[in-house]
């Protein structure tokens, strides 16, 4: 790839980290993800043959490192990796706070959203006993996260759990409300509806810590 005939080191960083999906990859493996296939799942148009570049990229550069794992290859973030944390966070907080938020209206895919709902739940709020939650989004077939033992996978069929709560939703209602677009409630009155029994149906927002920059209300059009 050509780069940018720059001396410096924005240009540089750019070079390598400016490229489709590089910084998304990235993202993955701070989040937790260490297997090509996990990493692919929070990423899901992107091709094998890309993210295989993208890592070999970023292990060349010295961000990740390729270690064996009991299951096959398996990437980590080196301390150079994980100094782009804040950098990832900064660009982040300044979507969240000056891109317009119109779920309704954009490109999103269901797979990332739940893919960061199952990394994002919060152990200490879970039942006792494990549980699947099933989830329809826009009729598409469903996913199953499981919650056992403080932990959660996402599954393409139920792992063999009692399965109490149906988690029925548009993906613009789901995405509104784990962004911090809107409230829970919000989001039900766009047509989200968890079914089951009530107590588990109450306390299913709250077993989550929703999505890392939810927080950062939006900044609106810039008049200036």
């Amino acid at each position: 790839m050509a780069g940018h005939g720059q001396f410096c080191a924005i240009a540089r960083a750019q070079d390598l980290l400016g490229g489709r999906w590089t910084l998304l990859v990235v993202r993955e493996v701070l989040c937790g993800s260490r297997r090509f296939n996990d990493i692919r799942r929070g990423i899901p148009r992107i091709s094998r043959t890309v993210l295989s570049e993208r890592l070999d990229a970023l292990v060349a550069a010295g961000a990740l490192a390729r270690v064996a794992g009991p299951h096959g290859p398996e990437y980590e973030p080196t301390p150079a990796g994980r100094e782009l944390m804040p950098v990832l966070a900064a660009i982040a907080g300044w979507g969240q706070r000056w891109l317009p938020r119109r779920a309704g209206e954009e490109d999103i895919d269901a797979e990332p959203v739940l893919v960061d709902m199952q990394r994002r739940v919060r152990p200490s709020a879970l039942p006792a006993h494990p549980l699947v939650v099933r989830f329809v989004v826009d009729a598409a077939a469903p996913r199953f996260l499981l919650l056992a033992g403080g932990e959660a996978q996402l599954c393409t069929t139920n792992p063999g759990f009692p399965e109490p709560l149906t988690v029925t939703t548009p993906l613009a209602a789901l995405v509104t409300w784990w962004r911090g677009d809107a409230t829970f409630a919000d989001a039900r009155r766009q047509g989200l509806a968890v079914t089951g029994p009530r107590p588990l149906a109450r306390a299913f927002p709250d077993w989550f810590e929703r999505y890392l920059f939810a927080d950062i209300a939006t900044a609106g059009r810039n008049p200036g």
